[in-house]
C-alpha cells in the first residue's frame, strides 16, 4: 500500500527547494556544493530532485552551455501557505485555530518567540480596526 505525503514535498525536494530559493537561481553543482557541506549526495540524485521540482511546477530552468540553471517558480511565501493549507485540511480539519492552539501549545517558544506571535495578532486586529473604521 503506497503512503500519501501530508504534503506533495518531500524532505530533499523541500532542502534542495529552499538553496535554489536562497541562491536565486542555482545548476545541479551549486545545489550539490551546500548539501555537501552536511552530508554526502549524488550529483544525479540532485539532478533528479531539481527535475521533479520544475516537473511539480516549483522552479523554472533555461540552458547555459551544457548546464541546465534553475530558478524559483513560485517564491517562499506561496509554497509555504499552500503547504500549511494542506496540512491544516488534513490534520486539523481546517482549522487554523486547532493549527495555531497546537504549535503554541506543543512548541516549546522563547520569550521572544511569544512575543513575535503577540505581536503579529496585534498587528492583525490593528489592521482589521482599520479597515473597520475606513468601512463606516
Amino acid at each position: 500500500m503506497q503512503r500519501k505525503s501530508l504534503t506533495h514535498l518531500g524532505e530533499t525536494e523541500m532542502e534542495v527547494l529552499h538553496h535554489v530559493w536562497d541562491l536565486g537561481e542555482a545548476t545541479v553543482a551549486d545545489v550539490r556544493e551546500r548539501i555537501l557541506e552536511d552530508r554526502d549526495v549524488a550529483y544525479t540524485t540532485i539532478m533528479t530532485v531539481l527535475k521533479k521540482l520544475a516537473d511539480k511546477g516549483y522552479l523554472t530552468y533555461h540552458k547555459e552551455g551544457r548546464s541546465y540553471v534553475y530558478a524559483p517558480a513560485q517564491q517562499p511565501n506561496e509554497v509555504q501557505h499552500s503547504l500549511l493549507r494542506r496540512l491544516m485540511e488534513k490534520v486539523f480539519h481546517g482549522s487554523p485555530s486547532a493549527l495555531v492552539q497546537t504549535l503554541v501549545q506543543q512548541e516549546d517558544l522563547s520569550d521572544a518567540e511569544r512575543r513575535e506571535i503577540k505581536n503579529i495578532i496585534g498587528a492583525l486586529e490593528a489592521s482589521e480596526q482599520s479597515d473597520d473604521d475606513d468601512t463606516a
